[in-house]
């Protein structure tokens, strides 16, 4: 008669038995005995988590998996299929399955079958209708404030370099007044959002925030945006007239964007506008008062086109009275890497999808190029670059080539071979090589800073100081 084995000691049998296979699969698999204590966590998993497989053994499921319900299948016993989790920030796919032995619960059984809801989506009419009352729930819990118009706060812009903490800290010194501020910067420097987070920081706050692209509206229509028509003005005008700009945002603030475009003959009428603080609507026999806060912005070299007659100076002074420049990406690269990943979080957030992580060759491009059209065409990129991936890591061939073009030949002649052309010994060994010469690499790339090192790498800070003291790297 056999002897009967106990409950530890089958579930151990059974994960050694298929650990091979567990490991090899990209779902994502935890045991859990029956007391929710993780008895085995395959490969691919811990990797996720950035825990070491070994070490979490033991452990409470529920101090290692966010969100998880393993705890709650051993209590119930119910098996739970397609089970929306969201771990690290992302919304997963989950199973969970208890396990019998003679009528008892002796574990349980997790598996991540979908790592982002971006294929999930279209696959599965249930799970579409479960995930689109999730996400309703969380834009409930953070609709915008509706009583300003401006959509960004300080807190919002992305950088830690000093050139950005020094321009925030003057933001913040001139928002709380009413004085009037000319923002400064190349093309996609982030001009708009500034603006967006001086209104909020000002005592206007709760009051209109309105924005005029000055380069966007036909010169024959400027005027009757910004300042407004009365009834029968011109031809085709609205029955009962219309508010212009300046009296949309009475009390707020105007945001005069790309001013610099503005024709001479407007320069004139807003200038009047500016200095009588008042205005009149085409077709009115009057004027009335408004009271705004007034920015501009340009990436036109104004004092230039003083001097060629295309900009008007007393206007220049009217408006020139606080002078912000934004930096060029060029001038903070060290936010390029923080930018890139806000970027791939944001399209994650918006498509259900996990974002990837750059290569270690991807990023030393990114932190390399020149960015000439700044955020914005990091921006870009990064959503091209998103969206043709068909792997979770972004290759430097999915990159535009004029970015790769301009890496530096100097870095690469050092790099670290990853693998000599023929490798010997065992297949541990051969991946212990492979591992110790990647986290070389990664430290070369990013000049011995490890936290930047381990993002190249797409993993944990922790793990990676776990690795480079297990290879024994300085």
């Amino acid at each position: 008669m056999a002897l009967k084995l106990p409950i530890t000691h089958k579930l151990r049998q059974a994960a050694e038995s298929y650990r091979t296979i567990l490991d090899a699969l990209e779902e994502w698999v935890v045991v859990v005995d029956h007391n929710a204590r993780i008895f085995y966590l395959n490969r691919p998993y811990a990797r996720f988590l950035g825990v070491n497989a070994e070490d979490v053994k033991g452990k409470k499921v529920t101090d290692v998996i966010e969100n998880t319900r393993m705890h709650i299948t051993i209590q119930d016993g119910v098996a739970e299929r397609l089970s929306i989790q969201r771990i690290r920030g992302s919304n997963m796919i989950a199973n969970r399955f208890p396990i019998m032995e003679q009528g008892k619960i002796i574990g349980a059984v997790g598996t991540v079958i979908f790592h982002d809801t971006y294929e999930w989506k279209r696959i599965n009419s249930h799970i579409k209708a479960l995930l689109a009352e999730h996400e309703f729930k969380n834009q409930e819990a953070s609709l915008p404030n509706k009583t300003s118009t401006a959509n960004y706060r300080l807190a919002d812009i992305v950088g830690e370099s000093k050139a950005i903490k020094s321009l925030n800290q003057t933001i913040t010194q001139v928002a709380s007044g009413d004085v009037t501020v000319l923002l400064r910067g190349e093309s996609g420097t982030g001009k708009e959002l500034y603006a967006h987070a001086i209104h909020q920081l000002s005592e206007r706050a709760d009051a209109p925030f309105i924005k005029v692209n000055c380069a966007a509206i036909p010169e024959n229509l400027l005027e009757s945006e910004l300042f407004g028509y009365e009834d029968g003005a011109f031809t085709g005008a609205r029955k009962g007239g219309k508010a212009g700009k300046f009296q949309l945002a009475n009390k707020g603030t105007l945001f005069l964007d790309e001013i610099g475009d503005l024709p001479l003959s407007m320069q004139a009428k807003l200038l009047r506008v500016l200095q009588d603080r008042e205005v009149e609507a085409v077709g009115s026999t009057h004027s009335t008062p408004i009271n705004i806060r007034l920015i501009t912005a340009t990436h036109r070299p104004l004092e230039a086109m003083i001097k060629a007659g295309n900009f008007r100076e007393d206007l220049y002074y009217r408006i020139n009275v606080v002078n912000v420049s934004l930096p060029p990406l060029r001038e903070r690269a060290e936010d390029i890497s923080k930018l890139a990943e806000h970027f791939l979080h944001n399209l994650s957030r918006r498509t259900g999808r996990r974002a990837p992580k750059l290569t270690a060759q991807a990023m030393t491009a990114i932190l390399e190029y020149s960015w000439p059209g700044n955020i914005r065409e990091l921006e870009n990129v990064m959503e091209a670059a998103f969206f043709t991936t068909t792997d979770r890591k972004i290759a430097l061939s999915l990159l535009p080539d004029f970015i790769s073009r301009e890496m530096s030949t100097e870095v690469r002649p050092n790099l670290p071979t990853l693998a000599p052309t023929i490798m010997t010994g065992t297949l541990k060994e051969q991946l212990e090589i492979a591992e110790k010469n990647a986290l070389k690499q990664s430290l070369i790339l990013s000049n011995g800073n490890k936290t930047k090192a381990a993002q190249h790498l797409g993993i944990s800070k922790s793990t990676f100081y776990e690795k480079i003291n297990k290879h024994h790297i300085k």
